[in-house]
């Protein structure tokens, strides 16, 4: 007769985790309200040009990237969906806003362009491991902080672009941001290919930061 602790260990008990991996968690509804806001976003700074309700949807966003992960963290509530769809809401505001600011003659051309080149490599290296079945190298502090700082410098630049003294307060800090995260982003860029690259060798060890 089976022990009640085998039956256990083989059914554990219902807790605070149970159905952490489901789709319709709080975490995922917080990023599909991140992933809407992208082109009511890029339509509001290209069309009409209401550059007041564009910082408000960023800052929404941002304000919903941070609860998504506390949530996920206190309810225990993290699933494969989730962490596909934080990043991608990440990558989708990022180049919405790089293609607005470059319309508006806000960013360089050139500068969108490697900080979208960057994206582009790495994404050609993600599909390579797709294709052999190996799993892709885990996110880092590094690129989370680059990516930080590129979601910080975005509505700033865009507040710069203003006339005003709050335009001029927000301007050079804007491009302080701007400047560290395009170098933060290239730099992760390169450990993560780095890391796709040992991969593919079939190498084991990580890049260390």
């Amino acid at each position: 007769m089976p022990s009640r602790s085998s039956d256990t260990a083989a059914n554990p008990p219902a807790g605070p985790g149970a159905g952490a991996h489901g789709v319709l968690t709080v975490p995922n509804l917080l990023s599909v309200l991140r992933l809407l806001g992208v082109p009511v976003f890029l339509w509001l700074l290209l069309g009409p040009h209401a550059d007041g309700w564009a910082l408000a949807i960023l800052a929404l966003s941002g304000f919903t990237d941070w609860a998504d992960g506390v949530l996920a963290r206190r309810l225990d509530q993290h699933s494969d969906l989730g962490a596909l769809l934080d990043p991608l809401a990440d990558r989708l505001y990022i180049l919405a806003t790089l293609v607005g600011l470059v319309l508006r003659h806000i960013l360089p051309l050139w500068l969108a362009l490697v900080i979208v080149g960057r994206d582009v490599v790495l994404g050609v290296g993600l599909l390579l491991l797709k294709r052999r079945g190996i799993a892709p190298p885990q996110v880092h502090y590094l690129g989370k902080a680059a990516t930080f700082c590129l979601l910080y410098a975005f509505p700033l630049l865009l507040l710069g672009a203003h006339t005003g003294t709050l335009s001029a307060i927000a301007r050079p800090i804007a491009w302080a941001f701007t400047i560290w995260g395009t170098g933060l982003y290239l730099w992760a860029g390169g450990l993560y290919l780095a890391q796709t690259t040992q991969l593919l060798r079939g190498g084991r060890t990580r890049v260390a930061l």
